[in-house]
């Protein structure tokens, strides 16, 4: 045993040293599989020999099962936020305050690319990482652990020769601008909403609750500050940023040191020069005090520390010509107007399309067909005409007009008094508020059904397949299996998806909906006080409007909207037959909570495992089906087990399960199971 021991101790440290080689050092020493060889041995050591697993493992960077929510957590020195200046006037300003305060004393500098991610705090205890959590307020973060250990560059122990009885390392996770677009590349290839830009990517990767989602997206990490440290003294930003390249953190190798003001403006420009080459985003120039007595001294002013400041680079803008412009409809009849520009480049990017947001904006900033206008990318992502280049207008442009009626189905155009947006008023008769619609619904934050993209969306309403959202649940496997880029497989995986998302909660149907002006929050606090959509349905406005005002809305005038909103979409009659075909459907309409008081179940009292991959949903997924029905779901095969779920690639638990005579399902076989269950916790899966 002691043999099996030292052999997982050593495939930890070959590992390890190998992910920094890769990840730190960017210069591997082995090839991928090579280490993927490395990988598999300690995976099949660990699984047999369990008393040996650790949380630190290399293995377990994959991911762990997914959390209910985020706890707390306090740091124990908090995490600033820094002053941000726009002008080099700004450092030099920066600069003398701070010799203000030491007129005898040299001041030295260290400076680093401003990363436009997320921040955290990393917690080291005894060199082993026990914890990491995301800046928050300050005080008090979420605690992300368990996706930080995904990230490959983060040791998750230290070399113990340093003794380390506490270190706090913080550090930024950021997504690399290559990972960002096939990150959303994939998404629009699925219908997904895409992330306006890396850092949205980052954050929103970072707080996955399955961290399964969030190590497959890739995330990085640079570290350059320090809360607590115990068990070595360091004396200024320097020597620790030295220190923790010894530990093996990754450390972004543009940080300086400058020993006055004019090297750090000299690197601020040379930074920003650099800005478009580099392989993440980043927004400025951080500058802070070197010496950390100088920092003592300087202090802090508010949430800030007056020893540090970001310089923030000015966005990005060129001028190119407006050629003509188009006006799209959204899923609720908004129409909105969208620039055809002449192809130019803006920080690496080729736009030919941008943003005019709406009709009034482009009259208040007096924008026409054929001006040269100023150009960026919002958030370094999303295409926005600024303003025009009023020099260069020769007398030949045109004004933009609103369209007198909806270019898409030709209905009338209308403005409500006291709202900014025009809207096709055809409603679902127009093309594109249908498709709109059906995209929004299926989304990941709605009904979340994969393998309905905007592509295949539109072909199945142009194809009279769907003509509501409803219709989504009537789709037959013969009708979809003889589509273009459809088989057999995929179309059985997309009605496997369809049938599994009956059973979603009650506030992604309500967001599905598309009611106007109720987002993802709203229709939680909705589903948590109503229950059920037929009590929400049928509710009065004074009660909707008491439901909207838990959710602290700012005034009264805006939660009456909404409610009148609500309202009206339940007593519009087209609405109403689509949520009668819904529940014809067996779309689930209430609250899971509601389901679990109750004590009604479909799989009650019954033990389920899942191995291998399933087609159309993850286990997590999987798991919360079982146990939403009063299942419960098992780690190991015994012989309590009734049921074993296998997708593809099934392993060894497949083989003990046939030898133990227990039944076995494919995911096809599951979802039958769960619909032709009868919904009684007094009677077996298939008694009548």
């Amino acid at each position: 045993m002691k043999n099996i021991e030292k052999e997982i101790s050593e495939l930890r440290k070959k590992l390890e040293f190998h992910n920094y080689c890769y990840y730190v050092l960017d210069s591997p020493v082995i090839s991928d599989a090579e280490y993927d060889l490395l990988l598999k041995r300690l995976f099949e050591l660990e699984e047999k020999y369990p008393e040996f697993k650790d949380e630190n493992s290399p293995t377990q960077r994959v991911g762990a099962p997914p959390l209910e929510k985020f706890e707390k957590v306090t740091h124990s020195v908090p995490m600033l936020s820094l002053s941000n200046i726009t002008d080099l006037n700004g450092l030099i300003e920066f600069d003398v305050k701070v010799r203000k305060v030491f007129p005898d004393e040299n001041i030295e500098y260290v400076v680093e690319p401003k990363i436009d991610g997320l921040a955290v705090e990393l917690v080291y205890v005894d060199n082993e990482f026990i914890r990491g959590s995301t800046r928050g307020d300050g005080i008090t973060g979420e605690d992300v652990t368990v996706n930080l250990r995904t990230i490959k560059s983060i040791p998750l122990l230290l070399d113990k020769k340093f003794n380390l009885k506490i270190l706090e390392v913080r550090g930024e996770v950021f997504i690399t601008k290559e990972n960002f677009f096939k990150i959303n590349f994939e998404r629009e290839k699925k219908g997904l909403p895409l992330f306006a830009n890396p850092r949205n990517c980052a954050a929103g990767s970072l707080r996955q609750l399955d961290s399964k989602e969030t190590a497959k997206r890739n995330l990085d990490i640079f570290v350059y500050g320090n809360g607590l440290i115990e068990g070595v003294e360091i004396k200024n930003q320097w020597e620790f940023i030295n220190f923790l390249k010894k530990l093996r953190f990754n450390v972004n190798p543009l940080i300086k040191k400058a020993v006055n003001i004019k090297e750090v403006i000299s690197y601020c420009n040379e930074i920003e020069e650099k800005r478009n080459e580099l392989p993440y985003e980043i927004d400025g120039v951080v500058v802070k005090v070197n010496d950390f007595k100088q920092r003592e001294i300087l202090g802090n002013v508010s949430r800030f520390p007056k020893w540090a400041v970001a310089y923030k680079f000015a966005e990005a803008m060129e001028i190119t010509k407006l050629e003509n412009v188009i006006v799209q409809v959204g899923r609720t009849g908004v129409l909105t107007p969208v620039a055809v520009l002449e192809p130019v480049v803006v920080k690496g990017v080729t736009v030919t399309r941008a943003t005019l947001h709406n009709f009034d904006e482009v009259k208040e900033k007096d924008i026409k067909i054929g001006d040269y206008v100023f150009v960026k990318r919002a958030g370094d992502v999303i295409p926005e005409v600024v303003k025009p280049v009023y020099e260069r207008r020769t007398g030949n442009e045109r004004d933009i007009t609103v369209p007198e009626r909806c270019p898409v189905c030709g209905g009338e155009v209308y403005r409500e008094e006291g709202e900014v947006n025009y809207r096709c008023i055809s409603g679902l008769s127009c093309s594109a508020q249908i498709i709109g619609r059906i995209r929004h619904f299926v989304s990941i934050n709605c009904m979340n059904i994969s393998g309905l993209g905007s592509k295949t969306v539109e072909n199945f309403v142009e194809r009279g397949l769907i003509k509501d959202v409803a219709d989504i649940y009537f789709l037959k496997l013969e009708d979809v299996a003889v589509l273009p880029g459809f088989g057999s497989k995929s179309a059985r995986n997309l009605i496997n998806g369809i049938e599994l998302s009956k059973g979603n909660t009650l506030w992604r149907l309500i967001n599905g909906l598309g009611i106007r002006n109720v987002g993802e929050e709203l229709s939680k606090v909705l589903s948590k006080i109503f229950l059920n959509l037929d009590v929400l349905l049928n509710a009065t406005l004074s009660e909707i409007e008491d439901a909207i005002y838990k959710k602290n809305l700012k005034t009264k005038r805006k939660g009456k909207i909404i409610a009148e909103n609500i309202k009206n979409f339940f007593n519009d009659t087209h609405n109403l037959n689509v949520i009668e075909k819904l529940r014809n459907a067996g779309v689930n309409f209430i609250e899971h909570e509601l389901v679990e008081k109750s004590g009604s179940s479909k799989f009650y009292n019954k033990t389920f495992l899942f191995t291998g991959t399933l087609p159309s949903m993850s286990r997590s997924e999987a798991k919360k089906i079982v146990e939403l029905h009063g299942g419960k779901v098992l780690s190991q095969i015994s012989s309590k087990l009734d049921y074993l779920v296998v997708g593809e690639k099934p392993g060894s638990k497949l083989e003990k399960a046939k030898k133990l005579n227990i039944a076995v399902l494919n995911e096809e076989e599951f979802l039958k199971l769960l619909n032709h269950t009868k919904n009684n916790p007094k009677k077996g899966l298939f008694d009548e």
